[in-house]
């Protein structure tokens, strides 16, 4: 396993990771952030995982049912074949509530001959903390943590159960299936209702997908990163995850390895303004809710990140007892950056909060507190945004003016004006507008360098950064502009490596960064096609899609050299990016637009 080879399913509760050979790695129960039952991608030897040994003749291939998520691994050996079709149940009950269990359903299905296979069960509760015991029982498998006795795990099969307790060779004749519970079951557990979970959450996801905005160019990449975007919401809050592991390293046997199970203002912002461009309304809702319920006081401080219930506790520890993703110490739990100060967070809920008054309609009760909370984050920002802060690459230690905060310190109160103009309160935004022109102007002088011919990271800096990419998207300069242009190609000779891009090449509080961030190529490829460079950039964006895994997925980086992927896993980060990119070349590109590039660039 070098390339995170993982296929994920989930049902917005929780999600798990089964890698190409149909082993399952990871898996919090019964939500996102809980503790580890499954984590041998943070540990080989002590991590558990539940997976199916075949002999060598076998072949193993995989893929999701199509337009849902769920994943099925083929293995065959030519005369016997069997399939393992993996799902968490997620369909709508007859009251309109979801039926979402802490649940893992692997349904095998005999293809044809008689294929063999050997169980290998191995829960490891609470992070592999203390010891794991598994009990026979009469209708399950109970798995029991000896440090603590109520945290307990629950597998239902029609197979004999002490063969998969003792790890016997299983001759399939029929099909079978596994129920990985949090809960012990009510029901008695039986091949056909997991084949109705299965058939109704099958319908769940293509009823889903069908109410996705279709593009005619890269429409399959555009659905499959929808879903996944779908499976890092939580829908008992309305919160979006960063990603669905922690601690897997940018880089390989470095320490940056955080947990992202967690919701970053910023990163959920960004997604739901994506996702609601597909059509999903319901989701930016829900999300527009949680931001509305965790900041309940008119003076109360936004942080930039909450757990997916709403804490604001999330204090960070080291599970020195797991070795790592192949050995990248430490493995971490919690998120010290939740303390930080970072300005942009304003101004990209401050986007989502405009769009939403903008393309859809809000009840009156939602409007007012969204309206409140403009208020709010107009009043943060004005008492804030000359002040230095961590910047959205959260540098640990320094504070600096970094151009990315205040470019989001402008469209903060940009959008505040035009949300005040489509409710008809008018009477604030002429004292508005000139702190939105205060701040234009501070950045027009202060961020461009004039050496460079850019805009830089940060305030007195000749370093360049990615983020500054994002000034003509967010509607601060026009993508003509020729400090815009200039802007993108210093940050291609500075920052791109064989079209794959650096977030900043300066040294930062664990030293110079030595992988790509994902976001960051897309960033690049969309300001190409701004500036005209479209040929060029379609070719760079092919290129980046062809770096995924065999399902498509991205994680947060990608390594310069080998091209292998990185960080937490699946990102939302990048799976948002590569919409907005595709999105760009839904019209594809004219045949003249193609020989104009090619010139340009022979």
């Amino acid at each position: 396993m070098d390339n995170l080879d993982y296929g994920i399913i989930g049902n917005c509760k929780s999600a798990a990771l089964i890698s190409k050979i149909g082993s399952l790695d990871w898996c919090c129960l019964p939500n996102f952030d809980s503790y580890s039952v499954f984590a041998k991608i943070l540990d080989e030897k002590i991590g558990g995982s539940f997976s199916f040994d075949v002999t060598g003749d076998y072949k193993i291939s995989q893929k999701y049912i199509h337009k849902t998520n769920i994943l099925v691994t083929l293995f065959s050996n030519g005369s016997d074949a069997f399939e393992c079709i993996d799902f968490m149940p997620r369909y709508k009950n007859e009251d309109g509530s979801f039926y979402a269990p802490p649940d893992i359903i692997r349904y095998i299905k005999v293809i044809c001959g008689k294929p063999k296979f050997i169980p290998k069960y191995d829960p490891k509760l609470e992070y592999a903390l203390g010891k794991t015991e598994l009990k026979v029982e009469l209708d399950y498998i109970k798995s029991i943590n000896n440090e603590d006795k109520y945290d307990t795990l629950y597998l239902y099969s029609n197979f004999d159960l002490q063969d998969i307790y003792n790890s016997n060779e299983i001759t399939l004749s029929d099909n079978g299936f596994f129920v990985i519970s949090y809960h012990e079951k009510i029901l008695e557990q039986s091949l056909e209702r997991c084949y109705l979970k299965l058939q109704r959450t099958r319908v769940y996801w293509l009823n889903w997908s069908e109410t996705t905005t279709q593009y005619k160019y890269y429409n399959n990449e555009i659905l499959r990163s929808a879903l996944v975007l779908k499976l890092l919401s939580y829908d008992k809050s309305g919160a979006v995850l960063a990603a669905a592991t922690t601690s897997l390293p940018e880089t390989i046997g470095e320490v940056r390895n955080w947990d992202y199970r967690f919701c970053w203002i910023r990163d959920a912002s960004m997604v739901i303004k994506v996702i609601s461009n597909l059509g999903h309304k319901r989701l930016a809702q829900r999300f527009l809710q949680f931001i509305i319920d965790i900041i309940p006081d008119k003076d109360e401080k936004i942080q930039i990140m909450y757990g997916i219930n709403g804490e604001k506790d999330l204090t960070e520890k080291t599970l020195d007892h797991l070795n790592g993703y192949h050995n990248s110490k430490p493995v971490r739990i919690g998120n010290a950056a939740y303390h930080q100060k970072q300005n942009d967070i304003y101004g990209i809920l401050m986007d989502v909060i405009y769009q939403q008054f903008a393309e859809f309609e809000c009840d009156l009760d939602n409007s007012e507190g969204l309206w409140t909370i403009c208020k709010s984050i107009v009043h943060i920002v004005n008492v804030n945004w000359e002040k230095a802060d961590k910047g959205i690459w959260e540098f640990r230690t320094e504070e600096r003016h970094f151009t990315f905060s205040k470019l989001l310190c402008w469209v903060a109160i940009d959008r505040a004006i035009k949300i005040g103009v489509l409710i008809n309160k008018t009477k604030l935004t002429k004292r508005w507008s000139a702190l939105r022109d205060r701040i234009y102007n501070d950045i027009y002088e202060n961020a461009w360098n004039e050496e460079v011919q850019a805009y830089t990271q940060s305030y007195g800096t000749s370093d360049l950064d990615a983020s500054t990419l994002l000034m003509e998207s967010y509607g601060f300069i026009s993508p003509k502009d020729p400090r815009f242009i200039s802007t993108v190609k210093a940050t291609e000779r500075e920052l791109c490596n064989d079209g794959l891009m650096y977030r900043y090449k300066n040294k930062d509080d664990f030293g110079l960064p030595s992988s790509s961030f994902t976001i960051c190529s897309f960033w690049f490829i969309n300001s190409l096609y701004k500036i005209g460079e479209k040929a060029k950039a379609k070719k760079l964006f092919d290129q980046l899609l062809s770096y995924s895994n065999h399902l498509g997925l991205f994680s947060e980086d990608i390594d310069f050299k080998s091209k292998r992927l990185l960080g937490n896993f699946p990102q939302a980060y990048s799976h948002l990016a590569l919409i907005e990119t595709a999105a760009n070349f839904s019209g594809g590109l004219t045949k003249e637009e193609e020989v104009m590039d090619a010139i340009h660039h022979e």
